[in-house]
């Protein structure tokens, strides 16, 4: 059994232990050592356990001070992540599903923009317009990870400022499979110059539509957004299908 399977196996049984022990927001786990001897494994798979289910929502891991069950919205957002884990491995293996997550963002972040526009304040707009300066910043650093996390970072500024609870949970706990969305989708967009002016341009007009308070706007630009992702996509697709088909081709000169 990999050590990933592991440790996925001691984050059920670390949530089993948070149920059982009915541990409120703030309660301390015991010891590293004495959780390890516990549920019998490795340290090191408890940690990477703590780790992950820190990035969820449920703990919080501080450097000296132990483990504690983590505050009501992040468990929530904890709930909205753990139904998609099993598929996430489906999400990343097989890029078709990419297109059934570009159709999820098309109906989610359309309302989030919409809703930004008319309730964002002034604070929200500044995280916009900064996140918006790191996303460009992000590109050609040779970073694919990092421009993708910064292009989720600004669609969630985005769904931040909609201040609408379920809407904004809902993006959170989409986050890790949005990230995975833009990452694949990065992979291939931005090999072609072509693209990265008009994703720039929309992502722009993005941000100006919320920061001018027209949610009519907002909306059509994140649709427009997301259907030339989508349109994109499929042609870089199948252009990549033409290629290889033609790569099977018998020579003429064999």
């Amino acid at each position: 059994m990999s050590t990933q399977r592991i440790s996925d196996k001691v984050a059920a049984q670390l949530r089993v232990l948070v149920d059982e022990q009915q541990l409120q927001p703030g309660d301390r786990l015991p010891s590293e050592r004495a959780l390890a001897v516990q549920l019998g494994v490795s340290r090191t798979a408890l940690r990477e356990a703590i780790a992950q289910l820190g990035s969820q929502g449920l703990l919080v891991a501080r450097v000296g001070g132990g483990t504690y069950v983590a505050e009501p919205a992040a468990r929530a957002r904890l709930a909205l992540d753990e139904p998609l884990a099993p598929y996430l491995p489906l999400f990343q293996g097989d890029p078709e599903y990419r297109f059934d997550v570009l159709e999820i963002r098309h109906a989610l972040e359309g309302a989030t923009a919409w809703h930004a526009a008319l309730r964002a304040t002034d604070e929200d707009r500044a995280r916009i317009a900064q996140a918006f300066q790191t996303m460009m910043d992000a590109h050609g650093k040779d970073d694919p990870a990092g421009e993708a996390r910064a292009d989720a970072a600004f669609h969630l500024s985005i769904a931040e400022a909609s201040h609408n609870l379920v809407l904004l949970q809902v993006m959170r706990g989409l986050f890790e499979l949005l990230q995975t969305n833009i990452s694949q989708s990065r992979e291939k967009l931005y090999t072609a110059s072509a693209t990265f002016s008009p994703l720039s341009d929309q992502h722009r007009e993005m941000m100006d539509a919320v920061l001018a308070g027209d949610p009519e706007r907002a909306r059509a630009a994140a649709h427009t957004h997301l259907e030339f992702v989508h349109t994109t996509l499929r042609t870089l697709d199948e252009d990549e299908a033409r290629r290889a088909r033609a790569s099977r081709l018998p020579s003429p000169h064999g």
